[in-house]
C-alpha cells in the first residue's frame, strides 16, 4: 500500500489538460461568494449539481488508479458483455461526491440521516464484495440491517390506515420496496452507462417532483445524487470506446438503495394515494418491472425453487440482456431503456397536475409499454429455446 501511494504523481489526479480547468472551476464552486450567489438567487439546485459532478468528475481517475494498483478489477466472462479486465471502484467517486455535496451545504434532516446510514453501510459490504466477493446471503442480511436503520428513522412507506396491521403491512412493503430496488438497480449494472444513466433519469425526476411539490428536504439529495452519476458517466459510456471503470456493487447497490430511500421519503400526498404513489412508481417503473418480471420467469421455469436459490441465481435474463438478443446493440439498448425510463418519468410529470382518469389512462399506458416489452422477451425466450434445441440435435446426429 505505501509503495502504492508512493508512485502517484499530480497526473493521477489531473492527469489531461481539460481536467486542470476543470479543477480550476471547482475550485471557484469551493469559494464562500459563488456558493452564497447561488442560494440568493434561489438556485441551490444548480449549485448542488455543478459541485457534485465536479466532485465525481475530478475523483474518478484517482479511484481508477487505486484499482487499477490494487488490482481491483472486474475479469470478463461468459456472463458479461465486456472483453477486458476493467478498474472497480467507480461506485467509491459517487460515493464520495455525493456525501461532499450534502455535508458541504448541510443538506441534513433526521430522515436522510438515517438513509445515509443505511446507505453507508450497503456501500461498505459492496465495497468489500467487490475486493474479496462475499456470498449473496451476507449481502442481503446487511441490506435488511440497512432498511431496519432507516425504518427506525422513520421513513417508512405511509398510506395505509393508522391501526396495528396498517402498521405492519406498511414495514413489510418498506423492506419489499428497498431490498427490491436496490438489488434490481445492482442487476441493472451490466452494460456500459446503464446504471449510473438511469439513476440520473429517475433522480432528475424526483427533483423535479420535489420542487413542484415543495420538499427541499427531497431536492438537495436527488440532485446531489444526479450530479454525482453524471461525473462519473463519461468515464463509464464513452463513444466507440468500452468503459475505462465500473461502478462495482458498492456504486449500484448505494444508489438504488439511495433512490429507493428518496422514494419513500417524499410526501407524495396522503389524499390521493392512488395518484400520490403512481408518480414515483413510474419513475422507478423499470427496475419494478425487471425485478418481477426475472422473479416470476425463474420460477415458472424452476430455475429457481426456493430463496436461497434465488439468492445466488446469476443469469443473462435481464432487460438489457434480452434486448440484446433481438438485435440491438449494447448503446442502442441503453438508450432505449433510457428513454422508457424518461418516457415514464414523463408521465408522472403530466400525473401530478392531471385527475384520477388522467392517473388510470397513464398507468394503462405504462401497463401497455409493459405488455409489448413482456412479449419481446417471450419471443427472445422462445428463440433461444429453439436454438438449444437445434444444437442437442445436431449433438445427437
Amino acid at each position: 500500500m505505501k509503495n502504492t501511494l508512493a508512485d502517484f504523481k499530480i497526473k493521477d489526479i489531473v492527469p489531461c489538460k481539460h481536467n486542470i480547468v476543470v479543477l480550476f472551476i471547482f475550485i471557484f464552486f469551493m469559494l464562500p461568494g459563488a456558493r452564497r450567489w447561488f442560494f440568493y438567487h434561489n438556485l441551490a439546485w444548480l449549485y448542488v449539481l455543478f459541485f457534485s459532478f465536479l466532485v465525481g468528475y475530478l475523483f474518478v481517475p484517482v479511484v481508477r488508479r487505486i484499482a487499477s494498483r490494487l488490482n481491483i478489477v472486474d475479469i470478463p466472462d461468459k456472463r458479461k458483455t465486456h472483453d477486458g479486465s476493467t478498474a472497480l471502484l467507480g461506485g467509491v467517486a459517487v460515493y464520495v461526491a455525493f456525501a461532499s455535496a450534502i455535508i458541504y451545504n448541510n443538506a441534513y434532516s433526521v430522515e436522510l440521516k438515517g438513509i445515509a446510514v443505511g446507505a453507508t453501510i450497503v456501500f461498505i459490504v459492496g465495497l468489500i464484495d467487490d475486493i474479496v466477493c462475499l456470498r449473496a446471503r451476507f449481502k442481503l442480511l446487511a441490506q435488511v440491517v440497512a432498511v431496519s436503520i432507516i425504518i427506525y428513522s422513520g421513513v417508512v412507506a405511509d398510506f395505509l390506515p393508522n391501526v396495528w396491521w396498517g402498521s405492519i403491512l406498511e414495514i413489510a412493503i418498506t423492506f419489499i420496496w428497498m431490498l427490491g430496488i436496490t438489488n434490481s438497480l445492482n442487476f441493472f449494472d451490466g452494460m456500459d452507462g446503464l446504471a449510473a444513466g438511469l439513476t440520473v433519469i429517475c433522480s432528475l425526476f424526483l427533483c423535479i417532483l420535489a420542487i413542484q411539490s415543495h420538499q427541499p428536504y427531497l431536492i438537495i439529495p436527488s440532485i446531489a445524487l444526479a450530479g454525482s452519476c453524471l461525473g462519473f458517466l463519461p468515464f463509464n459510456l464513452r463513444y466507440r470506446k468500452p468503459a475505462v471503470i465500473f461502478l462495482g456493487d458498492a456504486g449500484s447497490t448505494f444508489m438504488g438503495f439511495m433512490l429507493a430511500g428518496m422514494v419513500i421519503m417524499g410526501d407524495w400526498g396522503s389524499n390521493d394515494p392512488i395518484k400520490a404513489y403512481a408518480m414515483p412508481i413510474l419513475i422507478m417503473g423499470i427496475f419494478i418491472f425487471d425485478m418481477t418480471y426475472t422473479t416470476v420467469s425463474r420460477i415458472a421455469s424452476k430455475k429457481v425453487v426456493n430463496f436461497s436459490g434465488w439468492l445466488e441465481y446469476v443469469g443473462k435474463d435481464h432487460l438489457h440482456h434480452r434486448l440484446t438478443s433481438l438485435g440491438l446493440s449494447a448503446k442502442q439498448t441503453v438508450f432505449f431503456i433510457y428513454f422508457l425510463t424518461a418516457s415514464l418519468g414523463l408521465s408522472a410529470l403530466v400525473l401530478r397536475n392531471g385527475n384520477l382518469i388522467d392517473t388510470l389512462l397513464l398507468l394503462i399506458q405504462a401497463a401497455f409499454i409493459y405488455l409489448i416489452i413482456v412479449i419481446l422477451m417471450i419471443r427472445v425466450k422462445s428463440s433461444n429455446r429453439r436454438k438449444e434445441d437445434q444444437v442437442e440435435e445436431k449433438k445427437q446426429m
